[in-house]
């Protein structure tokens, strides 16, 4: 699972509405797999992205060089984007869990695949 996708999900339990993101990465296993630079891409996921909560986990997982804020001139500048791109699409998550901060519910990750599946009396 790439960081840009943990960055887009989201608690779903039933009853589970407010302190559901961002999902808390536990006992990871990360790998890193290169890829190709899409700058146009990066500059289109800006807005979309939760920047604080991206930061905070890549600061979590040990995975160094985004800045606390996103730089005015985001667009432009060029070591930013390379930390972005390596950030959001060459770090992977293998293996691990994700836990709700508002109900604790564990999602697991195998094979960098998360089960966002709900039993049915948490849905």
């Amino acid at each position: 699972m790439r960081l840009i996708t943990h960055n887009m999900l989201q608690c779903h339990v039933k009853n589970c509405n407010t302190n559901n993101f961002p999902l808390q990465l536990q006992d990871v296993q990360l790998e890193l797999v290169e890829a190709d630079a899409n700058t146009e891409f990066l500059i289109n996921m800006l807005p979309k992205l939760e920047w604080k909560a991206l930061f905070d986990t890549a600061q979590q997982l040990g995975v160094a060089g985004l800045p606390e804020q996103v730089p005015e001139d985001a667009e432009t500048n060029e070591v930013f984007l390379q930390a972005l791109h390596s950030v959001l699409l060459e770090t992977h998550v293998q293996q691990g869990k994700m836990v709700c901060p508002g109900c604790a519910h564990i999602y697991t990750i195998k094979e960098g695949i998360p089960n966002m599946l709900l039993a049915e009396h948490e849905i």
